[in-house]
């Protein structure tokens, strides 16, 4: 059971109503249906349930992830083999289980999605997978990076995209925070992806 209440996009103020729209209309919304950010009992999907309750920050953090996902230096194959490195940390049920489908939407091989989930090194289908998975999983456990994964990393990336990297782990923490602290559940019939 998730810890708040959903919030009905009927009954929202000016702002949160404003923050529904940045996300149903923006860059996140392009090519998709109101049904993929709105439950049928109309509160919104995912971390943003939650963050309607601080609307004025989450629309800033929405933004920020918007930004990472539709305008960053990362190839979409790389963003998301990152992506789901973050959530395996986390063991973020809803964040692996809404990634997979996007990774393999962008092309990201079910063999390297499946190496990410058991947390070995995936096969390098396309060249800089394994520098970016390795960068992310020491940023997480070790708290830095060697020089040889920066280096490694930066081959591929350039100078903007490991910074964007270095984001992009961030702001996928805070999601798989918000989707674990506030126990977003998977949607009904959604197989569970780690299981304890």
């Amino acid at each position: 059971m998730p810890r708040l209440p959903h919030l009905n996009i009927s009954d929202l103020s000016t702002k949160q109503m404003n923050f529904v729209e940045s996300i149903t209309k923006g860059k996140r919304g392009k090519n998709r249906t109101t049904k993929d950010f709105i439950h049928e009992d109309g509160s919104l999907k995912g971390p943003f349930n939650a963050w309607l309750y601080s609307s004025e920050i989450g629309q800033r953090a929405q933004k920020l992830g918007e930004a990472l996902r539709f305008d960053s230096a990362i190839p979409a194959t790389l963003r998301e083999a990152a992506i789901l490195s973050v959530a395996v940390y986390w063991k973020s049920q809803y964040e692996w289980w809404a990634h997979a489908r996007i990774a393999i939407e962008n092309g990201l091989p079910e063999a390297v999605i499946d190496a990410i989930k058991r947390g070995v090194s995936p096969p390098e289908t396309e060249p800089g997978i394994n520098a970016v998975t390795v960068f992310v999983r020491e940023t997480l456990h070790k708290k830095h990076v060697s020089d040889d994964t920066f280096n490694a990393a930066l081959e591929y990336l350039g100078e903007r995209g490991i910074v964007d990297l270095t984001m992009l782990i961030g702001y996928y923490c805070l999601v798989s925070a918000s989707l674990n602290i506030f126990q977003v559940p998977l949607p009904n019939g959604a197989k569970v992806p780690f299981v304890d």
